[in-house]
């Protein structure tokens, strides 16, 4: 992978007043949460939290959810995720979502939610959220963003959701008067589940040096600008001239990058990618382990070659998580012995005292988890 990157900007925190210091030491914060949030629930002692202020629909199971965040939000670049929490059923469930908008002027941030079959909270959020609603919010984090002066010619490849961190960098480039040439080559199994398809068309009529392409692949292609069929090498030179000059970034599910990544491979300037599902999986381990949890005192017997996270809960463990793919570090946790296998590369990893990701960590041999 390489990394085209500027440095994240600092956004400053703002500074605490003078009676948050006072009343700090005497003043637990979720004591504070809890009855700031029955004046307004968007109040917080040092969470961010967000109201939703709009809702639109965008394709066929898709919609845009626009949050107003309260002063603990520290700000994003376009192309950043960041972990929305929600309550639901009782229980709460986080996960990670990328933003879909620029930053604007009035803080307000967008994210743009697929309902997945089984996905508790995306269905929640696509087809359930109400506008007053409030959510959780983490920081923003990914380093898939644009350099602080892009340059050249550039190629975003996006399948399915893979186009959220992607429109937002669109954005980015059309309000700076599209600066370098871009295609944008976006896949879907139908023409109904494509997002943002008339925005796109638009700033592809607005802007000469961005071309965007639709690809179905479940359905013939009706318009100039579609075609059909999966990602491969001719259909790739054939929608996109001088490949070898391009920078690519690409999104999708973990198949779809794997295969965007064999196919560019030294065939352009620079390839950078993300993943929104694991990719095949590299090593298939059997059998059992005991795994100690060492703050709880408890030993759990876990099967091999399963992410401890899908582990732990399956015990009827929450252990705090977001991405579930690697990215977030929210499940993150200490190892004190044992060896873990990471469970996209197969790799072993055996250094005691060493921290490790639980939703891409499964357990080769016992373990010790600072839990």
């Amino acid at each position: 992978m390489v990394a085209m990157n500027a440095r994240l900007q600092t956004i400053p925190v703002r500074p605490r007043n003078r009676l948050a210091r006072l009343l700090r030491p005497m003043v637990a914060p979720q004591v504070f949460d809890f009855w700031a949030g029955q004046l307004n629930r968007a109040w917080s002692w040092e969470r961010p939290l967000g109201r939703i202020v709009q809702i639109r629909r965008e394709s066929a199971d898709a919609t845009t959810l626009v949050l107003q965040p309260n002063r603990h939000w520290l700000g994003f670049r376009p192309g950043q995720h960041i972990n929305i929490g929600a309550e639901i059923d009782g229980t709460r469930i986080t996960r990670s979502y990328s933003l879909t908008g620029v930053p604007r002027g009035d803080g307000r941030i967008s994210l743009t939610v697929k309902s997945i079959e089984g996905g508790r909270l995306s269905r929640h959020l696509a087809s359930s959220a109400r506008l007053g609603d409030v959510l959780e919010l983490g920081q923003a984090y990914g380093e898939m963003t644009l350099p602080a002066q892009p340059a050249g010619q550039w190629l975003f490849l996006a399948a399915g959701s893979g186009i959220t961190p992607l429109v937002a960098m669109v954005r980015e480039l059309a309000d700076a008067g599209m600066p370098v040439a871009l295609d944008l080559v976006y896949w879907a199994r139908t023409r109904a589940e494509f997002c943002f398809a008339q925005e796109l068309r638009n700033l592809a009529t607005a802007h000469a040096g961005f071309t965007v392409h639709f690809v179905v692949t479940r359905e013939a292609p009706l318009h100039m600008d579609e075609s059909s069929g999966r990602i491969e090498a001719g259909r790739l030179s054939s929608l996109v001239a001088d490949l070898d000059q391009r920078q690519v970034y690409a999104c999708g599910p973990g198949a779809f990058v794997e295969d965007a990544r064999v196919l560019l491979a030294d065939r352009t300037a620079a390839f950078m990618a993300e993943a929104f599902t694991p990719p095949p999986r590299v090593v298939e381990d059997t059998g059992e382990v005991q795994v100690t949890l060492a703050r709880s005192g408890r030993t759990l017997t876990l099967p091999r070659g399963e992410s401890l996270l899908v582990a732990l809960e399956a015990q009827g463990l929450r252990p705090a998580s977001g991405c579930r793919m690697g990215i977030c570090n929210t499940c993150s946790c200490a190892k004190q012995s044992g060896v873990t296998r990471h469970t996209h590369t197969g790799a072993l990893a055996g250094e005691p005292v060493s921290a490790l990701k639980l939703c891409i960590s499964s357990a080769a041999t016992d373990l010790v988890l600072d839990l």
